[in-house]
């Protein structure tokens, strides 16, 4: 087995370990999460990503969409400990490195599998140790945003009965979507496998108030 193989499953393992196992912080428990709030609601069909083409032509089973899976995810404390246990844990268990550097290319997704990766690759690996902790790929819909610098940025909506929250490898908190201060532009779609438009909504916070 390659040494880039040997690096993943390793992550995998202490990940889904923590995942299943591991406590929240106590702010966030189920009683800090906001009262529910409108979801960032999907327009028109959207062009996909190049990369994200790619990806799924590599990793078919992480683009698959499963309509019998529910479309929310219902929050528990067991749950959302599981969701912030994951956010916190990859954020700090890859390195970050560019596309550029990693690959040659611009832009590439991939499962940050030899455990490095850009923006993208964070959220994938995130939505992937989740999924196997038996949240529903469906509700987990990868998301195009302008971040505060006015630069493109991948991060994972979750869409759950309390409404959208964003995992984000900028923070190590799970934040409901209005409090970033992104714009969104659009994310995958829950009913097909392709994206749909956000219309550029932004959020109502600016991120030096998150």
């Amino acid at each position: 087995m390659g040494r880039t193989k040997t690096i993943a499953l390793a992550l995998f393992a202490a990940l889904a370990t923590l995942a299943t196992g591991a406590s929240a912080p106590r702010a966030q428990t189920l009683a800090a999460l906001p009262l529910p709030s409108p979801s960032a609601q999907p327009l028109n069909p959207a062009k996909p990503l190049a990369a994200w083409t790619a990806f799924c032509q590599r990793y078919a089973a992480e683009c698959a969409l499963d309509p019998n899976e529910p479309a929310r995810i219902t929050l528990t404390p067991a749950t959302w400990a599981t969701i912030a246990a994951v956010n916190r844990r990859v954020n700090t268990a890859l390195a970050p490195i560019t596309d550029l550097e990693h690959w040659g290319t611009p832009d590439r997704w991939d499962l940050a599998e030899d455990g490095a990766g850009d923006c993208e690759d964070y959220q994938l690996l995130k939505r992937r140790l989740l999924a196997d902790a038996g949240l529903p790929r469906r509700a987990m819909r990868m998301t195009v945003v302008i971040d505060e610098k006015g630069e493109g940025h991948a991060v994972l909506t979750l869409v759950t009965d309390r409404g959208d929250f964003v995992l984000d490898n900028k923070v190590s908190e799970v934040m409901a979507w209005h409090r970033t201060g992104y714009v969104f532009i659009k994310r995958e779609s829950a009913d097909v496998v392709a994206w749909v438009s956000l219309g550029g909504v932004t959020s109502p916070v600016t991120t030096a108030n998150r």
